[in-house]
């Protein structure tokens, strides 16, 4: 092949590929460039951020340390990640089970078991705030705390419950029973044999619940307002924003710093998350 015809396939190449990804590529562009402007809008200094310019004229590093010298951001990362980690933890140990019974065992009322638990997911968390913080504060007297959005999720979610027994289901019965002809008990069966190979919907749990934990801002709203010492970053974020409203690169900087780790946590599991929510529905 001469030069100019192996030119000529390369560029055809090329414009196969641009053709052909062309659609990804408009849509990655459109999720990327947001986060873009944040990028660069928090490195502008206060006379420049949301001008016409769209570098900055210097690169203001200093306005991460700013944000973080804030009084009470530590804290906030604090409660955030006890929110978020803890609240992680309990609703996988919590809906595991719950989740393993309905798929693999036998008895009556499974599927009326199984709608009760789906008809939760339908009920706004609205409806039930008023009577649930009446509990939580006079009986309890746990207001001004997180542990109001902590401790439910010890009993289990539904949205966790239906994802992981969508994914069990996806486990063949025989696996369970060699398990159990070997003298495996229910609970070593799914310790040993069930959760290894729920890995994946397990992760794809996880990482739900640690970002809802992450980005929620109502449970702080209602539980932990009237405690500065309880609140979580995304309530927390609105405060900075309410003192800096004039200061956007300072608040576009608290916001990178807030949306970080959750990249960074999707970042490394995302090949997880991905085959978790994949597989689930998909009967083996």
């Amino acid at each position: 092949m001469t030069r100019n015809g192996s030119r000529t396939a390369r560029r055809t190449s090329l414009l196969h590929w641009i053709a052909v990804h062309a659609l990804g590529l408009a849509a990655a562009l459109f999720f990327v460039l947001p986060f873009v402007f944040i990028f660069l809008t928090s490195l502008m200094s206060d006379s420049q951020a949301l001008t016409r310019d769209l570098w900055p004229d210097t690169w203001a590093w200093g306005n991460y340390p700013k944000v973080l010298d804030t009084p009470g951001f530590p804290t906030w990362w604090r409660n955030t990640l006890l929110y978020a980690g803890l609240g992680t933890v309990l609703t996988v140990l919590s809906s595991v089970p719950v989740a393993y019974a309905l798929a693999k065992f036998r008895f009556w009322g499974r599927n009326l078991s199984l709608m009760l638990v789906i008809s939760t997911m339908m009920l706004p968390p609205q409806v039930v705030i008023v009577p649930m913080y009446l509990f939580w504060a006079k009986e309890l007297q746990l207001s001004g705390t997180l542990w109001p959005l902590i401790i439910p999720l010890a009993f289990g979610d539904a949205f966790s419950i239906f994802l992981l027994r969508q994914f069990l289901l996806t486990i063949p019965d025989e696996y369970l029973d060699a398990a159990r002809v070997d003298g495996c008990g229910e609970f070593r069966t799914l310790v040993r044999v069930v959760l290894p190979m729920a890995k994946p919907g397990v992760a794809a749990v996880a990482l739900f619940q640690f970002f809802y934990c992450w980005n929620d801002y109502f449970g702080p709203q209602i539980y932990a307002s009237e405690n500065p010492a309880a609140w979580t970053l995304s309530y927390g974020l609105e405060s900075f924003k309410g003192a800096h409203h004039t200061d956007w690169n300072l608040t576009m900087a608290a916001t990178l710093l807030v949306m970080a780790p959750v990249i960074v946590v999707f970042f490394f599991a995302q090949k997880a998350f991905v085959e978790g929510v994949t597989l689930t529905g998909v009967k083996g």
